[in-house]
């Protein structure tokens, strides 16, 4: 039972943490109804979407714990080690392309403030290097509990990472315009041009 509960929590969890996101990543189109505090009610909005993407951690651990019954096996066929050397191996560029990002992205990858220009740095290269380096952290999490249930189950997040990067980019070129559109034009969404 608590194995069924914590996956109905973890899906649910999942699309509260998409649309919070998705929601935090539109301030200037939801500047046009709410005014100028849309962009505070967006910094709140991506608080309580990293609320969600915290309780999605708890329950990948709840899940090495109470595994669901399915016919995949609870652990990989190899031992723990070697699962964690494969999530070092994906864990150091991940993580060191979202820190970057989230450097070079400054206070606005928190908060989205309106007087925010475009960035610099990583993002000259790559549109979204937070969505890139942070979708693959999910395999991290798998790979260091061991379950191969959990290491599928991560691909949810792709499309869900792909689809927060497309509502952010329909937000930046609200923002920016023609400028933002041009920088589109010169730099690869998830990989570098």
């Amino acid at each position: 039972m608590i194995a069924w509960i914590n996956f109905a929590v973890l899906i649910l969890a999942s699309l509260l943490f998409l649309h919070f996101y998705m929601l935090s990543a539109s301030p200037a189109t939801r500047e046009k109804v709410l005014g100028p505090s849309a962009y505070a009610r967006c910094g709140r909005d991506r608080i309580v979407s990293a609320f969600f993407e915290l309780i999605i951690v708890i329950n990948y651990v709840i899940y090495y714990f109470y595994p669901l019954p399915t016919p995949l096996p609870e652990t990989f066929p190899w031992a723990w080690w070697v699962s964690a050397l494969i999530a070092v191996v994906i864990a150091v560029p991940s993580t060191t392309l979202m820190l970057i990002g989230l450097r070079d992205a400054g206070e606005e990858a928190l908060r989205p403030k309106k007087e925010h220009t475009l960035y610099g740095g990583i993002y000259t290269k790559l549109r979204h290097p937070q969505a890139v380096g942070e979708v693959f952290l999910w395999w991290v999490i798998a790979f260091l509990l061991h379950s191969p249930f959990l290491a599928l189950f991560s691909f949810i997040y792709i499309p869900i990472f792909i689809m927060m990067s497309l509502a952010e980019e329909q937000d930046l070129l609200w923002r920016y315009g023609d400028a933002y559109a041009e920088y589109c034009k010169r730099t690869g969404a998830f990989w570098p041009r």
